[in-house]
Formats: C-alpha cells, sequence, structure tokens
C-alpha cells in the first residue's frame, strides 16, 4: 500500500476491493465498525468517514441499528416508460413488495390542491406506501387521489399495483403524466420507513397523473433512496 495514501484513502481502497471481491456475507453485511476500526488499526472517527465516502458513491448504505450494507444494483427507472413498480422490477430480474403504512381521507395542503387542480382545502384521499426492491426499502410514496374519481378505494387491497387497480376496477388508465425531479433530503416520515438517518440524500419525484380522458387524477410525492435509482431515458 503507498505510503501517498491517506488512511481513509487506503480504507476506501481496501473495502472497495473486498466489495467488488464479494468478501461480504451474509446479505452483504460489512463487519461492524468496532471490528472494522481493529481491523484497519484506525480511530471510529477516520474509519466512519471512510464508509460515509463509500456511502456518497454508492457503494454502501446504513441502516439504523442495523450497520452497514453492500449497496445492491440499482433499479433503472425510466419516467417515459409506461410501466408500474412491480413489473419493472420484474422486467430487471427482482422481486419488488408493496407495504401499506396507512389510508386516510384528509384535507389537502395548498399546493396538493394546486397540482390536483382541485379548490384550496378540498378533501382527498391520501396512501401512504413503502416499496421494496429484493426486501430491501427503496421508496416512501404518498399518493394523493381525487375521490370523485375512485369511490371507496380505501377499502381495496392497496399492496397491488394502483394503475391496475385503476383500469380494473374504475376503467381508468393513465393518459399525460407530469414528473419533478428534485435532489433532497428525507424528511422524518422517509426517513423513518425507508430505515435510514433523517436527512440523508434521496431523489423527490413529484408525479402527476391525468386520465385517458386528460382529466388530473391524482399525484405521486416519491422519496427515493438516492442510491437505489439509476434514472436511464432515451428519447427517440
Amino acid at each position: 500500500m503507498s505510503e501517498s495514501l491517506t488512511a481513509v484513502a487506503a480504507i476506501c481502497l481496501s473495502l472497495r476491493e473486498g466489495i467488488a471481491a464479494g468478501l461480504f456475507t451474509p446479505e452483504n453485511r460489512l463487519p461492524s465498525e468496532r471490528v472494522l476500526s481493529e481491523q484497519f488499526t484506525t480511530t471510529r472517527i477516520t474509519l466512519r468517514e471512510a464508509l460515509i465516502q463509500l456511502e456518497g458513491q454508492g457503494l454502501i448504505y446504513r441502516q439504523v441499528r442495523r450497520g452497514w450494507f453492500v449497496s445492491p444494483p440499482r433499479i433503472i427507472y425510466n419516467p417515459l416508460q409506461r410501466s408500474h413498480f412491480h413489473a419493472m422490477a420484474k422486467e430487471q430480474g427482482r422481486i419488488a413488495r408493496t407495504e401499506v403504512i396507512d389510508t386516510k381521507k384528509l384535507i389537502a395542503s395548498d399546493a396538493v390542491c394546486l397540482k390536483l387542480l382541485l379548490p384550496k382545502r378540498s378533501t382527498v384521499y391520501c396512501i401512504r406506501r413503502l416499496r421494496y426492491i429484493d426486501e430491501r426499502p427503496v421508496l416512501y410514496v404518498e399518493h394523493y387521489l381525487n375521490p370523485t374519481f375512485f369511490p371507496h378505494i380505501l377499502g381495496a387491497d392497496l399492496t397491488q399495483s394502483l394503475t391496475d387497480l385503476y383500469q380494473s376496477k374504475y376503467g381508468i388508465s393513465y393518459g399525460r403524466v407530469r414528473f419533478d425531479m428534485l435532489p433532497t433530503r428525507l424528511p422524518e416520515s422517509a426517513s423513518s420507513a425507508l430505515k435510514v438517518t433523517s436527512g440523508s440524500p434521496a431523489l423527490f419525484i413529484t408525479r402527476t397523473n391525468r386520465d385517458q380522458y386528460d382529466r388530473v387524477i391524482d399525484c405521486d410525492l416519491e422519496y427515493w433512496r438516492y442510491d437505489a435509482l439509476h434514472i436511464d431515458v432515451e428519447v427517440n
């Protein structure tokens, strides 16, 4: 190992090589910080700096109270492709699962009303869900629905694709979609669900959906783990 390498750079290099060689099992978990500190004969502060650098590169991720893990391959996401979450995962040989956090009828914020083209203080349906790829939580999403189009939907099985549910139960399919994407920090609601530290980096996607008749029917507020997603768009 070159003496010109700093301790942090040396640790990063060693761990990158170990990750590439597939040394960390089971569940791709890294040894504890105490064990790694002893292995590299360094302080926890120096080790943590190296781990944070690797996290920033998307090679590892931290779960609250569980430790550090090797990041699995990112899911490839093309916003122009009309495919839902479960289908997208299956096409890439991955396993998707959706968990419903809660559902409610509420008075929407002014921002949500504006997205849905509704008067201020309109009542909407809110569905909060956590979505997994290969049993790793990667997406926290809040769906806001115009209840006019989806009577009694909160009683349906909401672990399934809403795209499929809209079509089968209400005869509604998606038409135009507007996407807004911003890098952000996870709010407490999202970080708690995703089991990461509050304020961790994320990609925030707001998606406003119209149906086949060009009516605005819902909007989704999606918080993706930044190390779980690869945006790939090809335009002809």
